[in-house]
């Protein structure tokens, strides 16, 4: 009796999962594809194959399903830069721009809606602490050779700055720089910064 009662159990627990999941991938796809203050519970739920109710019941609305999204892309895209080798400015620099030539513009969709969209704020402001942890993680080196203090804080400002989106685009889509300049370009900003960690 308790061993068939745990597996219904467990049963259950995976399939809520799943449809968290399910309502997750719509909701994503839903947000790069059309403006956030157009996204729509119903829309989301049609397409996760489920009710609004389901949505609400698992996300408490509209708010909450963007911040579990944000919060789920944030940990895809850890996972994704955490392969970045540490103290490798080249390998670093590849891993960086993988990410930006698959997710570069979208985010740039997301920082132009922030202002209209107050609910995006907290989804951009964990974008960025992920992205200063990465930057103190690949760059830890060329940090530790720095003294604690102010010297170190602008180090980390400086890297946080060059390997920022808006870099990248502006070398990449501004400038028009290929893909192998663009690299190029941002290892030759990056390596002065690191010649103390030699």
């Amino acid at each position: 009796m308790n061993t068939s009662r745990a597996y219904v159990m467990t049963a259950r627990a995976a399939s809520t999962a799943r449809t968290g999941e399910r309502i997750l991938d719509a909701a994503i796809e839903l947000f790069w594809q059309r403006p956030t203050d157009e996204l729509s519970l119903a829309e989301v739920a049609r397409r996760a194959g489920v009710s609004v109710q389901t949505v609400i019941r698992r996300f408490g609305g509209k708010d909450g399903v963007l911040a579990a999204a944000g919060a789920r892309e944030a940990q895809r895209v850890s996972q994704q830069r955490g392969t970045a080798p540490v103290g490798d400015v080249a390998g670093a620099v590849a891993v960086l721009v993988d990410h930006y030539e698959e997710m570069g513009e979208r985010v740039l969709k997301l920082l132009a809606e922030e202002s209209r969209v107050p609910e995006l704020g907290a989804i951009v402001a964990q974008g960025r602490l992920v992205h200063r942890a990465w930057c103190a993680d690949v760059f830890a080196p060329a940090l530790a050779a720095r003294p604690e203090g102010p010297e170190r804080t602008r180090l980390l400002a400086q890297l946080v700055a060059v390997c920022d989106l808006m870099t990248w685009h502006c070398l990449r889509h501004v400038a028009g720089l290929d893909r192998p300049e663009t690299e190029r370009a941002l290892v030759e900003l990056l390596e002065p910064l690191m010649e103390d960690a030699r």
